[in-house]
């Protein structure tokens, strides 16, 4: 019994940098989250603009409207890596503790959760900073 709680106690140690791991990840998502509710809002500035004819050729209105569509398909991906990250963070803190309880091998599986959840960050930040890039140049490129 006494070699279990040690285990816990040891599992639940190493659990502590993954949590930071989840905590981190949380902001991020927030920020994604600002950042689409954002372009919604722009979104809908443009649609009632473009319906009611107002100010702006309706050329300009049609192409910003076609990049806000792209940076929300950016957002919405990166917002789907990083929960996916967050998801995959969890499933090595319950392995971890699977492991432990039962007394069963899971290094592995811990490891292959925390690769995943890494590799979802880096596809999540390289998304993000691909959708920065095109809110700060508008689409057009500057490398020419």
């Amino acid at each position: 019994m006494e070699s279990h709680v040690s285990d816990i106690a040891r599992v639940i140690q190493m659990a502590v940098a993954p949590v930071f791991l989840l905590t981190a990840i949380a902001t991020l998502i927030t920020a994604l989250n600002n950042r689409l509710g954002r372009i919604v809002d722009r979104r809908r500035v443009l649609t009632e603009r473009k319906q009611g004819g107002a100010e702006g050729s309706p050329a300009e209105t049609r192409a910003e409207l076609a990049l806000i569509a792209r940076r929300v398909k950016l957002i919405y991906f990166a917002i789907l890596a990083a929960v996916l990250g967050a998801l995959s963070v969890c499933l090595v803190v319950a392995s971890a503790f699977i492991g432990a309880l039962v007394a069963v091998d899971l290094a592995k599986a811990v490891a292959v959760f925390f690769i995943l959840a890494m590799f979802l960050l880096i596809v999540c930040l390289l998304v993000f900073l691909r959708e920065v890039f095109l809110a700060v140049t508008g689409g057009k490129h500057i490398f020419r």
